[in-house]
């Protein structure tokens, strides 16, 4: 085959076979196409799109580039969830261990956080001695045995989707729908779930802005699924918010420790549960989503989920002190308010820059070998909706740098908006696809 054809073809918005796909992601896998032909091909693909089966073939190909995990000797149906990336998005870890206490087995591989969103890695990189590096043995024994795993991504998953990722990075060819299905998709199926669920976020804090460009990449991964033989479902939330009121590492997992303890947020047990009802349904563990909900809410009343994150913790050699004492995740030196300068209801908040006011706190990356301070972030005191009066606080801030925690005050002071009428309130629950 010839690339430069193959080029000229999606240049000419024609359809490219799966075999020019293969041939196009095994070459550059493999170093065998270059950079300046690939982003080419990137553009054209950005400029013209992908029909449903091409963005299909370009999902497998990339999934077939490295390992594909065998969770064949995890005992049921094995259930998996990614999230498109948020503020305050610590769901994995209330839902994992509110399914493995209802005996779902969850066999999750997880990745870090870059710019103004979190990781899950990261956020349990915050108990003292966690390990997110677990052999193929101890993560199949753990899932079995505990009914959970959360371990960081292998380095031999779908690494053509990696090098790929790093060059659209970089030549502006990241926001297009048929790229972003197939990255994310090529990771979930290489992970090896039979059921996956799909947390896809809009909003002025999410990748996708606005619902109609949410909905469009929920469609074409929940296709993709499908046409893999997975379970597979998509939920449209909203993220024209932080997730809860914690933002930062440590304080993430504090408020996960006191959500599983019953003292969640509404919005963060909103999602966790139109999430965790899907997977109960495809586990065949729930028929309906009412029975699935109230199951869940269970698992916080009588303790099974907190005790569950616990045994998670332990398993992955985590110093459960800082579960019993989550005090110790909240340790910065440096504490500062931002308060209201006038009267009246928080109408808008910005939630990107929220999130990029955590990243100069250092609890952030802006390039992926950064090292993250665990300790800093900041407590959002007053949400969206909430009335103030002048010089309530808004935000609590942690740092260990006071010119760093000055430079993201400047940030947040730009973040609020506070009007005389109170806004209306809008659906965290968008769609179900």
């Amino acid at each position: 085959m010839n690339l430069y054809d193959i080029i000229t073809k999606k240049k000419r918005s024609e359809a490219l076979t799966k075999e020019e796909i293969d041939f196009v992601v095994s070459g550059y896998t493999n170093g065998e196409v270059a950079d300046y032909q690939m982003s080419a091909l990137l553009m054209a693909i950005c400029i013209n799109g992908m029909n449903e089966e091409e963005t299909f073939n370009l999902t497998i190909s990339m999934r077939d580039s490295g390992d594909i995990l065998d969770l064949s000797e995890i005992d049921g149906i094995k259930v998996d969830k990614h999230s498109t990336g948020g503020v305050g998005d610590k769901i994995s870890l209330i839902l994992s261990p509110m399914l493995a206490a209802l005996g779902v087995k969850v066999a999750k591989m997880s990745g870090r956080g870059l710019g103004h969103t979190g990781g899950t890695i990261d956020k349990l990189e915050s108990i003292k001695g966690f390990t997110t590096t677990l052999s193929r043995d101890e993560f199949l024994y753990n899932v079995n045995n505990i009914g959970m795993a959360i371990a960081g991504q292998s380095a031999n998953l779908a690494p053509a989707d990696k090098k790929i990722y790093a060059l659209r990075d970089v030549t502006a060819t990241v926001d297009c729908i048929p790229l972003i299905a197939s990255s994310i998709m090529s990771k979930k199926l290489a992970s090896g779930a039979d059921a996956i669920v799909l947390d896809v976020k809009c909003g002025n804090g999410a990748f996708m802005k606005t619902e109609e460009e949410a909905k469009r990449l929920a469609q074409a991964m929940v296709s993709i699924g499908r046409m893999a033989g997975k379970k597979i479902s998509a939920v449209i939330t909203d993220m024209n918010e932080p997730l809860g009121s914690h933002i930062g590492n440590g304080l993430e997992v504090a408020e996960v420790i006191e959500t599983l303890k019953g003292n969640g947020n509404r919005d963060i047990l909103e999602v966790t549960y139109a999430l965790g009802s899907e997977m109960l349904i495809f586990a065949k563990k729930a028929n309906t989503k009412e029975e699935a909900r109230n199951m869940l809410e269970n698992t916080i009343a009588d303790g099974s989920a907190y005790e569950k994150f616990t045994e998670f913790v332990k398993a992955q050699k985590g110093d459960i002190s800082y579960i019993t004492s989550p005090e110790k995740l909240v340790n910065a030196s440096v504490i500062k308010e931002l308060k209201a300068k006038a009267c009246g209801y928080i109408s808008e908040l910005d939630t990107e820059n929220i999130g990029r006011a955590v990243q100069i706190l250092g609890g952030g990356r802006s390039k992926k070998d950064d090292i993250i301070d665990m300790s800093v972030g900041l407590i959002i005191n007053k949400k969206t909706g909430s009335y103030v009066k002048s010089e309530d606080t808004i935000f609590t801030l942690y740092g260990n740098d006071k010119i760093k925690v000055a430079e993201a005050i400047k940030k947040l002071e730009k973040s609020v908006k506070i009007t005389a009428q109170k806004p209306c309130e809008t659906s965290l629950i968008k769609e179900v696809i």
